[in-house]
């Protein structure tokens, strides 16, 4: 099954798992620009998203769930982003659905409370030769870990 793995943030990671277990991944730059309405960030994932999934073809597509921010601004991007996903997969039909942030650091380092250092520290030994742009690209490779589980293959 090809999955594919998204980190929502502002620093968006995404990773594609071919079913042979090959992956390929990377980041989108979502933070608005000085000169740019709120709304463009959105328009941007709807964009790429759209790319990614025409080349990959994924079968289905996960993503990071997440029930804290630390801040009003913080939610409200992630619930933008949350909303442009869904409504990019079913729009193509493709499944999505999320896994909460403990179970994918528990997939990558056996603790469901890891920090960022451990999260890129496993993904590195996990992928060697392969260095992560940023965590969130090391993130969206452990969602698809964490969705092969989930999904029983």
């Amino acid at each position: 099954m090809k999955i594919l793995g998204i980190d929502p943030a502002t620093t968006c990671g995404w990773a594609v798992r071919e079913p042979s277990g090959a992956y390929y991944s990377g980041v989108w730059h979502l933070k608005g620009g000085r000169f740019e309405g709120g709304g463009m960030r959105f328009l941007r994932l709807e964009r790429q998203l759209s790319e990614l999934l025409d080349l990959a073809a994924p079968d289905v597509v996960a993503l990071e769930e997440v029930r804290m921010h630390k801040g009003v601004d913080a939610a409200h991007i992630y619930g933008g982003i949350i909303a442009v996903i869904a409504k990019v997969c079913e729009e193509r039909e493709v499944p999505y659905f999320a896994i909460p942030f403990g179970t994918i650091k528990r997939c990558a380092t056996g603790k469901g409370n890891a920090n960022k250092e451990a999260m890129v520290a496993a993904a590195v030994a996990r992928w060697p030769g392969w260095t992560p742009e940023t965590d969130d690209e090391a993130d969206a490779r452990w969602i698809c870990e964490a969705a092969v589980g989930e999904l029983g293959g």
